[in-house]
């Protein structure tokens, strides 16, 4: 009988060896799975955070195509360009006189 609960009592300290052994490497193997999880949450976040940059600047980007667009459809017209030339370069129509203002401080 005494041969029977050292055996026993052999087998009980394998046993708990093997269980503190297992613990272990599932304590460092869920460790590792939370750093990780982690680490993709914050990567993802940052992403998110480019995706919405991005996405502005396209907006911004198609809101000065569609202006450039409409821009280039006025310059096929004869009549805009001429109110242009009349603005910036002050050229005017043959018979026309351009009148010059001066601003002239109080």
């Amino acid at each position: 009988m005494a041969s029977n609960t050292a055996a026993a009592s052999n087998a009980s300290i394998g046993a708990r060896r093997r269980l503190k052994l297992l613990l272990a490497v599932v304590v460092l193997f869920m460790s590792w799975a939370v750093y990780t999880l982690f680490m993709q949450y914050n990567q993802a976040a940052d992403r998110n955070v480019q995706l919405i940059e991005a996405k502005k600047q396209l907006s911004d980007a198609q809101a000065k195509n569609v202006a450039l667009k409409q821009e280039v459809a006025r310059l096929n017209d004869p009549e805009y360009i001429g109110q242009i030339a009349r603005k910036e370069q002050g050229m005017g129509l043959p018979g026309e006189k351009s009148i010059q203002m001066e601003n002239s401080a109080p």
